[in-house]
């Protein structure tokens, strides 16, 4: 029966009638506990297991210059062990009771989360409530960690050429904004972050004030409500986290990087424009233009650059819809070999000049509608997928916002998607990052 309605969705979005998607949010209880913990429980009774999932406000935005990537190196110290449960204990214990735990840092949240048989609730509530406050931060593994991140840093950055121009071009991009620090840190910063510094952060941030726990799978809500509450309920309210109140000043010309790097085999092109987020009219407009230019083979940049002329070997793209402050709309190529730069970055402008001249036609905006759909609705396939899609919401404001997601998105017309290219992509006020191989 499963099988056979995911077929029938799939066929409906395929020939352009979307079918009545069932809101995200039904069936969620939501409360706030007295100490400030936001949490949001779901039933889920499809698979006897359960997503626990603690969303901390903070990330690489609440850091300031001189002291970047102490989110993500606390992100490595909360799995090192607190009093009661030793270094290494908390992974052996979900390990062993057959779970599954990680957990991601952001510019703007950091996120743990556990997957696991339903009838071990109480045992992650009580491992997730300990490390909440009780973190030992020892300097010898403070020091050991170290060199772990600064290991992540060197394969996700210093030896990935398109990281690395990635961290680059925002670094230009972002003046004033934390947006323009990389996440994980700049060398120098992850290299001298001392124990006092983490421990001020944690004490900081880690508040049951600053955090949403959400709760998705095989439980009784009104039964986890009462474990919740014998588990976090006794960590007292802290102080607010102080507020990021930066805002980036407009640009007023074209920025622009060149990169040459030894490990580059081929040169890659990046063009990003600062854009409003999740809170802007024009957001949806913003969120339709990057699936139709880039949102797989179906869109522009694919068809126009790989397949029919071809100029490039790949290329993708992005824009932030959910974060917190207004950041960039990015895309990007890598050209075949025997193609400049140059060219690839000319053949990208002219994608954005067509949609700034030309409205985009109702088959094309159905298509990328449809996509947009299909992974919503996909998303939430799973118990963590459905959780992480609440918390994600929680933190732009509220969790029912995921109802109205697709509701603004397929108001959207093709005037909507001209007047918003027109606005927030002139040419005056791009970013451009070029990376080429370093000649021998």
């Amino acid at each position: 029966m499963k099988r056979l309605l995911t077929l029938l969705t799939v066929a409906a979005l395929l020939a352009g009638h979307s079918p009545v998607v069932a809101q995200p949010t039904r069936g969620v209880v939501a409360t706030t506990l007295d100490n400030g913990l936001r949490v949001l429980l779901l039933e889920d009774r499809r698979s006897p297991i359960v997503s626990v999932q603690v969303w901390y406000r903070v990330g690489g935005r609440n850091e300031r210059p001189g002291a970047t990537g102490l989110a993500h190196f606390l992100e490595h110290m909360m799995f090192k062990g607190t009093k009661r449960h030793g270094k290494g204990e908390f992974g052996r214990l979900v390990e062993r009771a057959g779970g599954q735990q990680n957990a991601a840092t952001s510019a703007d949240y950091t996120q743990y989360y556990v997957t696991i048989g339903a009838e071990k609730l109480d045992l992650i509530l009580e491992l997730e409530a300990d490390r909440m406050r009780n973190l030992l931060l020892d300097p010898r593994e403070i020091a050991s960690e170290r060199e772990v991140v600064i290991e992540e840093r060197r394969t996700r950055t210093e030896d990935d050429p398109g990281g690395f121009l990635a961290e680059e071009v925002s670094n230009i991009a972002f003046k004033a904004h934390p947006y323009g620090s990389p996440v994980i840190g700049w060398p120098g910063d992850i290299r001298r972050i001392t124990e006092v510094e983490l421990r001020r952060f944690y004490d900081t941030y880690y508040q049951p004030n600053n955090a949403i726990l959400v709760v998705v799978g095989d439980f009784k809500a009104s039964e986890a409500i009462g474990k919740i509450r014998a588990a976090f309920g006794r960590i007292a309210r802290g102080p607010a986290p102080p507020l990021v109140s930066v805002i980036e000043p407009p640009m007023t010309s074209e920025r622009r990087v060149l990169v040459r790097r030894k490990e580059a085999r081929l040169p890659i092109v990046y063009l990003a424009w600062h854009v409003p987020n999740h809170s802007a009219p024009d957001a949806a407009a913003l969120e339709v233009l990057s699936q139709i230019l880039s949102g797989g083979r179906a869109a522009r940049i694919y068809r126009h650059l790989i397949h029919e002329r071809p100029l490039a070997l790949s290329a993708g793209g992005d824009y932030s819809y959910l974060s917190l402050d207004p950041s960039l709309f990015w895309f990007w190529a890598t050209p075949l070999p025997g193609q400049t730069p140059e060219t690839l970055e000319k053949a990208l402008l002219g994608e954005l000049d067509g949609l700034r001249r030309e409205p985009v036609t109702a088959e094309e905006l159905q298509r990328a509608m449809n996509q947009i759909e299909a992974a919503f609705v996909f998303q939430q396939d799973s118990v963590r997928s459905r959780a992480s899609l609440l918390g994600r919401f929680e933190l732009i404001g509220n969790y029912a916002e995921a109802n109205r997601y697709l509701e603004r998105l397929r108001a959207v017309t093709p005037a909507d998607l001209t007047r918003a290219a027109q606005t927030w992509f002139p040419e005056d006020r791009r970013v451009v990052g070029v990376l080429l191989p370093e000649q021998p």
